[in-house]
C-alpha cells in the first residue's frame, strides 16, 4: 500500500504541475463586461490567482482495493459579489473557463494538460514504484 500510494502521488504531482502551467498560460482580461454577442475571452488576474491557489490533490482513498486521488479545485477567489459574498468558487470558475458559457469563451486548460502529461505521469509512477520496491528489498 505504501509503494502504491507514493507512486500514485508522484503521477498526480506531474499532472497537477501540468495543469498549473496551463493555468499560467490563460489569457488575462481586465474590467470587461460580457454579453452573449461579445463574451469574455480570458480570465481576470484574481480568478487566475484563485485557480492557482485552489488547485490541489485530495488525500488518498482506498475503495474496493483501488487507490484513488483526485486533482481539482477548492476554495474561493477574492472576487466578492452580491451572489458570492465570500468570493467566487474556484470550481465554478474552472468549469466555466474549461467549457465556456454563454458569457465566456472556452479556454480548455485541464483536458489538454492531462492529455499531454499522461505519459510523464505514468513514467513517474513506474520510477517511484521501482525506487520504493528497491528500498524494501534492500
Amino acid at each position: 500500500p505504501e509503494v502504491a500510494g507514493k507512486s500514485i502521488y508522484a503521477g498526480a504531482g506531474v499532472i497537477t504541475d501540468a495543469i498549473r502551467e496551463s493555468i499560467e498560460g490563460l489569457p488575462v482580461v481586465r474590467g470587461v463586461t460580457a454579453t452573449e454577442q461579445d463574451p469574455i475571452d480570458g480570465i481576470t488576474a484574481t480568478q487566475k490567482k484563485g485557480l492557482l491557489e485552489g488547485l490541489g490533490i485530495s488525500p488518498m482513498q482506498v475503495t474496493g482495493g483501488f487507490y484513488n486521488v483526485k486533482i481539482g479545485f477548492d476554495g474561493y477567489n477574492q472576487t466578492k459579489t452580491k451572489k458570492f459574498p465570500q468570493g467566487q468558487p474556484n470550481q465554478m470558475i474552472a468549469r466555466a473557463v474549461e467549457s465556456g458559457t454563454s458569457l465566456r469563451k472556452k479556454h480548455p486548460f485541464v483536458r489538454p494538460a492531462v492529455k499531454s502529461s499522461r505519459k510523464a505521469a505514468e513514467q513517474a509512477m513506474i520510477e517511484t514504484a521501482d525506487k520504493e520496491i528497491k528500498k524494501i528489498m534492500g
